[in-house]
């Protein structure tokens, strides 16, 4: 019987099986029992481990096996189509992105690129600038160029011949991403010497030249440079701690101004021996070129048509730049003001008299042997959206005229050094190559970092009624009276207009919540453009922004803003620059030179902190009690000692001296100082006013400090930072 039984099983038939029981088991195994429950689906049979054996449990409601069947059938069926879906989907993408052209190259929405110049396009900028001597920088040009030959550099010194090549030196690549330079060689300054009786620091020699490559070694915060070092450096490079100069090791290689050899006419290359730059030729799986392989476009634009640009302009070498002024290539300083002009303007300006090299310590007349700066002040004399009156030029200068704050800049003496300026959004943006044709188009020209502000065309806020009426607008407001009442327009306009003035006229661009702290002779030699970095972001900060007039490098970057919004914001130049391939044309240079206080207020460095520290930007105006001795004691001369400006960062409502919040220069302004003195203390007699040292405040902040010690240089009771008086 039993052989009867086993025999039948095996063969898996129940034929001839009168002692089979239908509820006895069926298998030859253990193991194919589990294999066919799990297969089929039913689980109502739930182990226990225990100590020594397993035993199963019968489940209180065995679900029926022929529905488990069908919903792991179902399953499987779905995971199947999703994966088969997946790889069609994949495959897709690798054809178009291999076989098709750059246009259809496939762009998630949520990461859209800014891109809408092609590689033509982008050889064209990069060869333009350089031949132009706009990259004075040994940086390296990216590989997604594409420049198959050498560019002739006329801003870089020839290359020290090497007398010994490497045996491992790797060969060329098929493109190349240096420059061959053919400029002037370069001698480097050394350290400014401190010398008996000298208690101010030296000016730069005039037309010196900071090589921004060694500083940006010496200052990089991505290579864990501190500012607090940076800043020493510079310095002790520029000779600005004359007579306080300690004993240390040696820092004869602290080093970074040079200046240019002359040369001789015959050892400039012509730009005819310039080989043109090609795109790298490349195996594709078609067998044919794509000369935008690899570049994002934007989506749903064509690529930008060829620039045109004129001749690159011949860079001026050696001496014959160093005091006479090229008039097609001023020294411009620009700032911009919207609103009522005040303290924070009048300071910009005090410290650029303050600091810059600009013969005021000379009788009126006497000419100055080297190339001296101006600054243009541009001021919107309405809200950001308003279209300026017929009048309003002369309305501009009548309330120059009456404002206590503005009228001293109006004094004959400052005529060639400070200017005032009209701005004119509508004039600008037609005299603007690039945008003049379109900027009509756009749906708006407020965006800042994609938030755009609609202005109604209903609603022009197009007269001074207007504005008065509706101040608790965003689009009629003048000016920032408070942070709830911050003017965003006139913010986003300025973020338009840097780059406007600086392409059309040319020079450097700051915020007006800039001070200057030393000469910038050294800056302007350098021909390169350049921002500073966004703390420590790898983004730009445009507070500071050097452009050369009519470049390459701003027709590219207002083409692509019209592209993208009109947006100016430094993160989305960031942007459009990084996505071209572009950014070593704009160099980032270190905060530590325009802005020494940022890193610190966003929590970096604080085991190193620089000197003055600020936890926060508001420590300027209202210095912590625990530290307000230190700006009475160390003046001007201990204020981020080292850097060329500092940047404040708004706080446009919070005046630089409460208790003197007045113009307090001296006699030759006294009108307008008895009007900013009735309208700061309405209820006292004018006749009556005496200084109490009870009536000021017993610790003086940096701010109140620094606005002081510019006002007594014009009264004529010190030197500027570098000793000379002011001769009226």
């Amino acid at each position: 019987m039993a052989a009867r039984y086993f025999t039948a099983f095996q063969r898996g038939t129940t034929r001839d099986r009168p002692f089979y029981d239908p509820h006895l088991p069926s298998y030859s195994s253990a193991v194919r029992e589990k294999l066919d429950l799990q297969s089929s689906g039913r689980q109502w049979l739930m182990p226990i481990t225990g100590s020594t054996r397993r035993i199963r449990l019968q489940s209180l409601s065995p679900a029926p096996r022929s529905r488990l069947a069908r919903v792991g059938r179902r399953k499987v069926f779905v995971c199947r189509c999703v994966a088969f879906l997946a790889v069609v989907c994949a495959m897709a993408v690798i054809v178009l992105m291999l076989l098709g052209t750059e246009e259809s190259h496939w762009t998630p929405p949520f990461r859209d690129s800014t891109l809408v110049f092609g590689r033509e396009n982008l050889q064209h900028i990069w060869k333009w600038e350089i031949e132009s001597g706009h990259y004075p920088s040994n940086g390296k040009i990216p590989e997604q160029i594409g420049f198959t030959s050498a560019i002739l550099n006329p801003a870089l010194p020839p290359a020290k011949a090497h007398t010994l090549i490497s045996p491992f030196t790797p060969p060329p690549g098929p493109v190349t991403t240096i420059t061959r330079g053919v400029g002037p060689r370069r001698t480097y300054l050394e350290n400014q010497k401190q010398s008996i009786g000298a208690a101010y620091p030296p000016r730069p020699i005039s037309g010196s030249i900071a090589d921004l490559d060694i500083i940006l070694e010496q200052c990089n915060f991505s290579e864990g440079k501190y500012v607090r070092d940076c800043l020493e450096f510079l310095r002790v490079s520029a000779g600005l701690d004359n007579g306080r100069r300690l004993r240390r090791g040696s820092v004869d290689g602290w080093k970074y101004a040079f200046m240019e050899e002359d040369r001789l006419e015959e050892e400039i290359p012509p730009r005819a021996t310039q080989a043109a730059p090609i795109v790298p030729a490349g195996p594709y799986p078609t067998g044919r070129q794509i000369s935008n392989a690899g570049l994002m476009k934007k989506r749903n634009v064509h690529w930008e048509p060829p620039l045109e640009l004129p001749p690159p302009e011949q860079p001026s070498v050696g001496s014959n730049r160093s005091t006479a002024c090229d008039s097609e290539n001023l020294r411009l300083f620009h700032m911009f003001w919207a609103g009522p002009f005040n303290e924070k303007p009048y300071v910009a300006l005090l410290s650029f008299l303050f600091t810059q090299n600009l013969g005021l310590h000379l009788e009126p007349g006497q000419d100055l042997d080297a190339c001296h700066p101006q600054i243009w002040l541009w001021i919107n004399p309405g809200p950001a959206a308003a279209v300026p009156n017929p009048s309003a030029l002369t309305d501009m200068y009548d309330a120059l005229k009456t404002n206590p704050w503005a009228a001293p800049f109006l004094h004959p003496r400052f005529k060639n050094v400070i200017k005032f300026r009209l701005w004119n959004t509508t004039e600008q943006l037609d005299n603007n190559l690039e945008l003049r044709d379109e900027w009509r188009k756009m749906d708006t020209l407020f965006n800042s970092g994609g938030v755009t502000v609609s202005v109604p065309a209903e609603q022009p806020a197009g007269n001074s009624s207007t504005a008065l009426s509706k101040t608790g607008d965003m689009v009629h407001r003048l000016g920032s009276k408070s942070e709830a009442t911050y003017d965003r327009l006139s913010v986003i306009l300025s973020d338009m207009a840097r780059f406007i003035v600086t392409h059309r006229y040319g020079g450097i661009y700051l915020d007006a919540d800039t001070i200057f702290l030393r000469d910038w002779e050294e800056l302007w030699g350098w021909k390169g453009a350049f921002a500073y970095r966004w703390s420590y972001h790898e983004d730009y900060n445009t507070a500071v922004l050097h452009l050369n007039k009519g470049s390459s490098l701003g027709s590219f970057l207002f083409r692509t803003a019209l592209k993208n919004g009109f947006d100016f914001h430094p993160v989305a130049v960031s942007k459009y620059l990084k996505e071209a391939h572009l950014e070593n044309l704009l160099l980032r240079v270190p905060d530590a030179l325009f802005d020494p206080a940022w890193l610190n207020t966003e929590g970096y460095q604080l085991e190193r902190p620089t000197y003055p520290f600020f936890a926060g930007f508001a420590d300027f105006f209202d210095t912590p009690e625990v530290q307000s001795a230190a700006p009475q004691v160390v003046g001007f001369e201990g204020f981020f000692r080292g850097a060329f400006s500092y940047h404040f960062h708004n706080f446009w409502w919070k005046p630089f001296d409460p208790a003197r919040n007045w113009p307090d220069l001296g006699q030759k302004f006294a009108g307008g100082e008895r009007a900013a003195r009735a309208a700061a203390n309405p209820h006292a007699d004018p006749d009556d006013w005496s200084d109490k040292i009870t009536d000021d405040k017993r610790d003086l902040d940096w701010a109140t400090v620094l606005k002081r010690t510019f006002e007594a240089y014009i009264r004529g009771e010190r030197p500027n930072m570098y000793g000379e008086w002011l001769r009226w």
